[in-house]
């Protein structure tokens, strides 16, 4: 379950493709704050501080923004070619306390034996999308197939999903399954609920770098 963080964040004045770099030269990671029906504000934050927040798996983020509170999600990371470097960053405002529809990855648990004797593993779904608090996004979703024999699946419905989170993937879809040699994969109902736009992001400065100005809500 996802815990809060803290983290500085300043208003930025440069923009442009130039200005992000001068500016990721410094250890400063260019980005945008926006939502909640507010102005998209351009702003730094500190790579390590940034990487840090990362690295304890902190999503949602306590940001003092110039001396302003509020509560923000990190909502998308670039990184550079090489997945060294930190590019940009989008964080979006939330209230604690409303429900978001968020995609949350789904990370396999043990060996299933039936890929030990020959089966072969097929990883249908890599992310579910779920509903939860803000507060309550989940890393992600952990599935157990230590269990699993040639023929046998783990479907959406039998995920065991933390307190709070509703999955509003597709309940038959296959998430993991184990195939005999030469079987087709059972592909993914094509009905379901639809994925919401949680909400508009702003357009993006270049080929890398997201513009506030000109987008407002």
């Amino acid at each position: 379950m996802s815990v809060m963080g803290k983290i500085a964040a300043k208003r930025r004045k440069e923009h442009g493709t130039r200005a992000c770099m001068r500016l990721r030269e410094q250890a400063l990671v260019p980005g945008n704050m926006y939502g909640h029906k507010q102005d998209p504000i351009p702003v730094t934050v500190a790579a390590p501080e940034l990487l840090q927040q990362l690295k304890e798996g902190h999503r949602v983020l306590d940001v003092d923004l110039d001396g302003q509170h509020e509560t923000a999600i990190i909502r998308e990371i670039q990184w550079d070619t090489f997945g060294k470097h930190l590019m940009h960053v989008d964080l979006l405002r939330v209230d604690p306390n409303e429900k978001l529809t968020v995609e949350v990855k789904v990370e396999l648990k043990g060996t299933a034996p039936g890929a030990l004797s020959g089966g072969i593993l097929d990883h249908e779904m890599r992310t579910v999308l779920i509903e939860c608090l803000a507060i309550q996004i989940p890393d992600s979703i952990p599935v157990k197939i230590g269990h699993l024999e040639v023929g046998q699946s783990i479907h959406v419905r039998e995920l065991d999903l933390p307190p709070n989170c509703v999955c509003l993937s597709h309940a038959e879809d296959v998430v993991v399954q184990i195939l005999a040699k030469g079987t087709q994969p059972v592909l993914p109902a094509t009905e379901g609920p639809a994925q919401p736009e949680l909400i508009k992001k702003p357009a993006k400065e270049g080929a890398e770098e997201g513009a506030a100005e000109g987008k407002k809500k």
